[in-house]
Order: structure tokens, then sequence, then C-alpha cells
């Protein structure tokens, strides 16, 4: 190879990250933050050694396909891969990194900030006290009350690194910890948060308060809460999601916010990001966020400290400390 290998990213990160990047790599970046159209993202694959996306860049199998040869690896700028297609790199024989551990706590403190904004209403308060065209009466006794947290059913869907870092925070606030996931976490975990397992996902729901996503975006989650599913909830029960979009049926949702089938919920993500279903948009009962759970300049920087090092272990012709394989399916 007559020059160092080309390293293209796609989206502008912390200058920090970029900096150290030049020294390290021959590196592309994108200063002006406009994301990559698939004929762009095409081209940069084309010329590549390494790419470095991030969940806004759909790496399909089509340009995949039509990669350049050089293209070996594709350090993903974040923890979920659902935005690349795993078995498709697998044929073309690139790896796959990913940054994962870094937004635990910033996701966990966005996640129960939502639980805290959703029943209570806080967000809604807040947004009357700063316009300018109402005025505030005083307090009521009988004006916007919201519900109590102390006591409630949380059921968390996913106990990894995020729903126990979740599940930590909410016993704080008083709540009765319960969690579906493939299989129970440690004994000793368990105790600690004095949480229930729960095997089947439908009894859990029909028994919460609040459910929180929190499992990873695979073909196995997708529609994870459907609109079957979404009927089991109490009509009182509200839903967190800052996991992925795709992991609930987005219209049906919306239909059971909007016809009173459950209470509300909090979302920082969406099924076809950037664009949002009207309904929830519009709700009183529903807080939505821009995808921004993991937006903390600490958690940007660690994450780009995680590309680095897979890009170096890669080129060092060592094994990338984060790889990622596609996920075996069993009947």
């Amino acid at each position: 190879m007559d020059q160092d290998p080309l390293v293209i990213v796609t989206r502008k990160l912390p200058e920090s990250v970029e900096s150290r990047m030049g020294e390290l790599f021959n590196v592309r970046l994108n200063p002006t933050d406009q994301p990559m159209d698939k004929e762009t993202l095409a081209q940069a694959m084309s010329v590549a050694d390494i790419l470095v996306p991030t969940v806004t860049d759909k790496i399909t199998q089509d340009l995949l396909e039509n990669a350049g040869p050089n293209l070996k690896l594709i350090a993903n700028f974040g923890t979920g891969v659902d935005n690349i297609d795993l078995e498709a790199t697998k044929k073309a024989g690139i790896i796959v990194t990913n940054t994962p551990g870094v937004l635990t706590d910033d996701t966990a403190d966005m996640t129960v900030a939502l639980m805290l904004a959703v029943p209570r209403r806080l967000l809604e308060g807040a947004i009357f006290l700063n316009d300018p065209q109402n005025k505030w009466g005083g307090w009521s006794p009988s004006w916007m009350l919201g519900h109590r947290l102390s006591g409630k059913s949380l059921g968390i869907i996913g106990m990894g690194r995020i729903g126990q870092a979740v599940a930590h925070r909410a016993k704080a606030f008083g709540f009765k910890i319960n969690y579906h996931n493939r299989r129970p976490i440690a004994k000793e975990t368990e105790e600690q948060l004095n949480a229930t397992y729960w095997e089947s996902l439908d009894q859990m729901l029909a028994r919460m308060d609040i459910i929180s996503v929190n499992c990873p975006s695979t073909p196995a989650t997708y529609h994870l809460l459907s609109a079957r599913r979404l009927k089991l909830l109490k009509p009182t029960a509200f839903i967190i999601n800052t996991a992925r979009g795709d992991i609930i049926d987005e219209q049906a949702l919306a239909s059971a916010i909007e016809n009173g089938e459950i209470a509300g919920a909090g979302l920082d993500v969406f099924e076809h990001e950037p664009e949002i279903d009207s309904r929830l948009l519009h709700n009183e009962r529903v807080v939505a966020l821009p995808h921004m759970s993991s937006a903390t300049l600490e958690s940007r920087i660690d994450m780009g400290e995680k590309v680095m090092i897979n890009i170096k272990a890669y080129l060092d012709n060592h094994a990338p400390p984060d790889r990622v394989f596609p996920v075996k399916h069993t009947n």
C-alpha cells in the first residue's frame, strides 16, 4: 500500500476526537456535519479502507456489494449496529466494531428523567410558565395532577448494562423493579435490586405501571411491543423508550395513546427517524426527545476513544476489542 490506510468519518465528531484521529490516521473528516446521502456514502465506501459511520448511516447490502476492495473495517460510532447489515459485512469479509459500555450512565439518566417527566408532566408545567401567552393564576389543588412514583411497578425490557443502570436509579425512587430478559441476571444483582424476573413478557406487561425499553434492536426484537402486546398494558401504564424506535410498533403506540388504551409515553427514539408520527409529536401525553439520551460531551469523546482503539488494533494486526458478529437465531 503506497500510503496509510484511508479512514473516512461520515459525521462531525467532537474537536478533541477529530484532532486525535488526525494525529493517528490518514483521515478524511466531514466538516459540514451534513449526513451523507446514499450516493455520497457509496463513493466513500468505494475508496475507504476504514469507514466510521454513525447510526444515521444505513450500511445496506447493496452498498456493501459495491464497496471498494480495500474496505475491511467499519468502526461504527455508536453502540447499536442496527444501521449495518451484519450478514452482508460477514459475506464481504468486513469487520464491524461498535462502542459498548460508554453510553450506559447517560442513557440510564435520560430514561429516569423521562420516567419523572411523563407521569408528573414536568415538561408541560415548565413550558406553561415560559409561555408569555399564559397567565399563571397561582397554585391550585386540582391543577396538572400527576402520579406518585414511589411504590409503582417498573418493568424493564432488556436487563443488560443500561437496563441494570436504570434499575439501580429507579430503586432509589422507590420503584418495584421487574424485568424481562433472555435469561435471569446474576442472583446477587437480582437480590441487590430486589428485582423480579418474568420469563413471560406478556405476563409482565399486564401488571406494570411503567415499561422501560432497554433491549437492543435486532430482527428478534423488531416490533417486540406489537399492537397485541400494547393491548395487554393497563390503561394507566406509561412506556419509556430510549433504546431503538423499531422495538415498538409506532403506529400501534400512537393509536393506543390516542384512544386512551395506555396513559402516555416518553420517547427518545422513533421507528422512522427523523420522521415522527404526528399523533405522538402533538399529543400532550407524550414527551418526545430528538434521540439525545447519550448526548453528553463525555459520552461522545468516550465513543471516539473506542473507535480509535478499534481502528488502531486492526491496523496493528490485532483483534479489535469491540468486534460485532451477526446474531445467531435459534428456533
